[in-house]
């Protein structure tokens, strides 16, 4: 076999020596920013000779070994793997130590192949991050021992990585030879398709704007599969706002797959723990979980089985977890590892501890990523580096602790009632500072709880984990924190005594998406909403080289009337008074053209208010609503009311369940009414957001208001017209979306009118303000 499979040091050891349970008894283990602070304190203790972090590499037939030392001390021939840990290290699982073990005999059996040593003291060093003291484990090996490890260990992955090289020649083969799946490309599709191949032939970003109905999924996926021979591209991820965004994806390569039967492509389904767990009141280890319980050794059996199959959806991967007693969970995070096409969240690869971006670095992976409905991206990057801390879950957690924990929560618990008191009567504060008594109090009570933990594997608490990941979430970000996000504290006086919520609030999340941006070849974010392109660009760090493009509408002005309700306003102080209007609007629009419609509004109860006016005053016309807080069942009872024969109004929220990412294509929704510009509420959070915004971009109010607003309009008009064939009406209803500078940021083939004239009589006009 001529050709080279490389793999890395870790990698190939979690493959080969990896056995017994799954156990998560032993971790939570030390934060990134712990475990890299724990290394620095190891190294900075050893001499000014001592060598650190080691670049080493080895073949054995086709496989080339590589990976990075964690130290060489040349006058002792010491060569140190260093683990950082908290609690009790006696507790730590057999097989933790055994993967440590064959981890740090590779690394000295390629240091000896490297420098011609004979022989080499290997060294597991083991910092504990509690007491800063470490624990080292010595053997000495000769340099033909640890050939004999090394090469066994190779032996062991050669057929898996002979099988990986085959899959990946006939997979190439099979793209080099791909052909587009239907006869021809939809309009505006092979303008897409094109932009996504020349950013990846330029490994650069590329912010694509695109109208729904031109197949979206497969003019971004095709052309990149493409380039997966041609670009040695080593997996494509396809990332997803919703469930909805993640099927369309899987759908779109079952259509790829059904016009090119014999491609080895090899898709997977990445699903969320909470939805992929069989047995969720169980703790990951073999003596609660049955299905963790000997995981190792069975996985080797499953992840075959589960390779047979080219379609890794969530029920493929739980079929084959099951199949051998394996958790589906964790048996869908290895097969990662090995698939060409992973579908899944955007947090898998741009949150803060996302397996595919670790994954990308430690296997030094050449990925394309394909973000869909990408103007999802801002609001949902903001809340991947925020973080929460609530006073009442602290109170409550208080009485229930361990008493070993209860006074490092009371130091928390004090320095936070000095944070309110601070505040005195007002409900809202941002701060420049991070309050820093505070935070030393909360790293204190994490690493007791942490400790805690570790020393007593058998005791499991709901409440205090969920506070102890929530501080630990609190604390990495407060690392980080700078001009890029505030601190913020929040009063609720409600009772005799005030509940307060402390936030890390992200607001540009630009620092912590460039090195994702960075790691990959390309990276794609496509939409149908992504104007002004400069505010995606700007908030979300795009790369300097990042392209642009904006993919022609197949969408004629014939088949939209977009007409503007400019005799209202939907100004908060003016909402009673537009209420009998709108319904007047509305009833009159459906009486001139009976069938189903969607009227959007700015809240709830604006939606409530809008809806009883209209049902008292037209109870001939069915009427549905939107309710807080509805379960799939529901969005899904909602959605079948529009039917191709039946009539009436859905009332709901704009921003909601329904605003995008629902498909009622032809008679089954053919108008939509918007009583709102979407702005997003005039609070003081928002308007530390928008000056964070202007100091930033200088360009406070849009950046805050505007844009985010204009682009759920957009999104909510687009679910009228999904295909070439629709016809239907949308009513902008509000007297600002008149106004030039409004209109220029609406899609260019709408065709902008006045309300018809039949329902202009006898309304009364609101004088227009801003806010």
């Amino acid at each position: 076999m001529s050709a080279t499979y490389t793999v890395a040091v870790r990698a190939l050891c979690e493959f080969t020596a990896k056995t017994g349970d799954l156990d998560l008894r032993f971790t939570p283990s030390p934060t990134a920013q712990e475990g890299i602070a724990g290394h620095t304190v190891v190294t900075s203790r050893r001499d000014d000779d001592y060598e650190r972090e080691i670049a080493l590499a080895g073949d054995h037939g086709a496989l080339h070994v590589r990976g990075r030392a964690d130290g060489y001390d040349p006058r002792a021939n010491r060569l140190e793997e260093i683990k950082t840990f908290r609690g009790d290290l006696a507790r730590m699982p057999a097989n933790h130590r055994a993967l440590h073990w064959a981890q740090v005999k590779v690394y000295g059996h390629l240091l000896c192949q490297a420098r011609g040593l004979a022989c080499v003291r290997l060294a597991l060093v083991y910092f504990d991050i509690a007491s800063q003291k470490e624990t080292v484990l010595v053997e000495e090996h000769d340099a033909p021992a640890l050939r004999a490890v090394f090469e066994r260990q190779c032996d062991a992955f050669l057929a898996w990585a002979e099988q990986e090289l085959a899959h990946r020649a006939a997979r190439d083969a099979g793209l080099k030879a791909l052909r587009f799946p239907h006869p021809s490309f939809r309009p505006g599709q092979r303008e897409l398709a094109e932009a996504m191949y020349k950013a990846s032939s330029r490994a650069c970003a590329l912010l694509a704007q695109a109208p729904t109905g031109i197949g979206k999924s497969i003019g971004s996926l095709f052309p990149l599969l493409k380039a997966g021979a041609e670009h040695g591209l080593d997996k494509i991820f396809f990332l997803a706002a919703k469930t909805s965004g993640r099927q369309m994806a899987l759908d779109a390569v079952a259509t790829i797959r059904a016009a090119a039967p014999l491609l080895p492509l090899r898709t997977l389904e990445l699903t969320a723990k909470s939805k992929a767990c069989e047995f969720p009141d169980n703790a990951c280890h073999g003596d609660a979980c049955p299905l963790a319980r000997g995981f190792y050794d069975r996985l080797p059996q499953a992840r075959a089985l589960a390779l047979q199959q080219p379609m890794l959806d969530r029920a493929g991967v739980r079929a084959a977890a099951l199949a051998h007693d394996v958790c589906p969970y964790y048996l869908g995070s290895e097969l990662a590892r090995w698939a060409d096409v992973i579908v899944g969240d955007y947090n898998y690869y741009f949150d803060v501890s996302a397996l595919l971006h670790s994954l990308t670095v430690m296997n030094d992976w050449k990925v394309a990523a394909l973000v869909d409905e990408a103007h999802n991206m801002v609001s949902r990057a903001r809340k991947m580096y925020s973080a929460e801390l609530a006073h009442g879950s602290l109170r409550a957690l208080r009485k229930t602790a361990p008493a070993a924990m209860r006074k490092a929560l009371d130091r928390v618990h004090r320095q936070w009632l000095a944070l309110e008191k601070d505040q005195g009567d007002t409900d809202y504060q941002g701060y420049a500072e991070l309050p820093e008594k505070f935070m030393h109090a909360l790293g204190t009570a994490t690493s007791e709880i942490g400790d805690y933990m570790a020393e007593n594997p058998a005791w499991f608490d709901a409440d205090v984990l969920d506070f102890y990941f929530q501080g630990l979430h609190f604390a990495r970000l407060a690392e980080s924190f700078g001009s890029h996000s505030l601190f913020d504290i929040t009063i609720e006086r409600r009772g005799s005594k005030p509940d307060s919520t402390l936030c890390l609030r992200n607001i540009v999340p630009a620092p912590f998406l460039q090195p994702r941006f960075a790691q990959a070849r390309s990276v794609a974010l496509f939409s149908a909403t992504l104007s002004p392109w400069n505010y995606y660009a700007d908030t979300l760090g795009m790369p300097a080289n990042t392209a642009w493009v904006d993919v022609d509408s197949p969408f004629v002005a014939d088949q939209l009337a977009v007409h503007v309700a400019g005799h209202i306003s939907t100004r908060y102080q003016h909402r009673e008074r537009s209420l009998a209007p709108i319904a007047t609007l509305m009833a009159e629009q459906h009486a001139r053209e009976p069938g189903n419609y969607l009227a959007f509004f700015s809240s709830f109860d604006y939606m409530e208010k809008a809806a009883d006016l209209f049902e008292r005053e037209h109870p001939g016309v069915p009427v549905w609503r939107q309710s807080r807080r509805m379960d799939e069942g529901a969005r899904a009872a909602f959605l079948e009311r529009f039917t191709v024969a039946s009539h009436g109004i859905g009332f709901a929220v704009l921003g909601g369940a329904f605003g995008e990412g629902i498909d009622l294509p032809g008679a089954r929704l053919i108008g939509a009414f918007i009583a709102t510009l979407g702005l997003p509420q005039l609070n003081p959070v928002n308007e530390q957001i928008r000056q964070r915004m202007e100091a930033t971009f200088g360009a406070g109010y849009d950046y805050t208001y505007l844009y985010p607003g204009l682009q759920k309009v957009v999104q909510a008009a687009g679910r009228v017209i999904r295909t070439v064939t629709d016809r239907g009406t949308v009513y902008l209803i509000d007297d600002r979306f008149g106004r030039p500078e409004i209109q220029a940021l609406l899609p260019a083939w709408w065709r902008v009118k006045p309300r018809p004239a039949a329902l202009a009589a006898g309304v009364a006009h609101h004088k227009s303000v801003d806010r």
